[in-house]
């Protein structure tokens, strides 16, 4: 999943709008999962949260009657921080010109979380569970204010970063409706418990705080 994701992030969801009634069953929930993430680089002193959006698509499988597995993938999702910062590049005109600056660090990430879904009244849910993720690419950002406008000097840094990330996730939400597929909003927090920064002279772990909205698609025609 991981692998097909990582390579057409935008036609799958394409193929969700255009397949959602298929995919939407008796026992299965599907639809579209976007919102806003607040990230921090854990261990990385100095540092600062890093507003990013994710977009993606989740499946809610009916285990019991008011249990689910809830499953998906992340198809545009960052981790980062930002605040920090500038180092040396071994250019003495761009260190000099970057001295004062500040660093951003964006990290796209493929995230798949696997969560119990636990639903109360219809209403309110509690998730939690684990997730895991895959890292494509990985960005420094030097900028800097002078003289009025702004600079920004961008540089890969994907090879600074481990390629896998893993962690606990779990949070609460709220359905729009009693009906069982509905909209819902809510938040999750994701702790990652793996050091995803490859330098040994420090220990970064991700984490992020996401507000949320779920769409189901194709639900209407198989409400029961």
């Amino acid at each position: 999943m991981f692998l097909l994701v990582s390579g057409t992030s935008k036609s799958q969801v394409i193929i969700s709008l255009l397949f959602g009634d298929a995919l939407n069953t008796e026992k299965i929930e599907f639809g579209l999962t976007g919102g806003l993430n607040r990230t921090y680089f854990n261990g990385y002193n100095g540092s600062e949260g890093l507003n990013n959006f994710n977009l993606g698509f989740y499946f809610h499988i009916r285990v019991k009657e008011n249990s689910f597995l809830s499953t998906g993938v992340l198809v545009k999702s960052n981790v980062g921080a930002t605040g920090m910062p500038t180092y040396a590049l071994g250019d003495e005109n761009f260190d000099e010109l970057f001295e004062e600056g500040n660093l951003t660090t964006k990290v796209n990430i493929f995230y798949v979380p696997i969560m119990w879904q636990q639903r109360i009244n219809q209403r309110f849910l509690l998730e939690g569970g684990i997730q895991a993720g895959l890292r494509s690419k990985a960005y420094d950002y030097f900028n800097l204010e002078s003289n009025g406008g702004d600079l920004e000097f961008r540089r890969q840094v994907s090879d600074d970063f481990t390629r896998l990330d893993f962690g606990l996730v779990g949070g609460m939400g709220y359905k729009l409706k009693k009906d069982l597929k509905s909209m819902s909003v809510g938040m999750l927090y994701y702790y990652g418990l793996v050091d995803v920064m490859k330098n040994p002279d420090a220990t970064v772990n991700n984490s992020s705080l996401n507000v949320y909205l779920r769409i189901p698609i194709g639900a209407g025609q198989k409400e029961k």
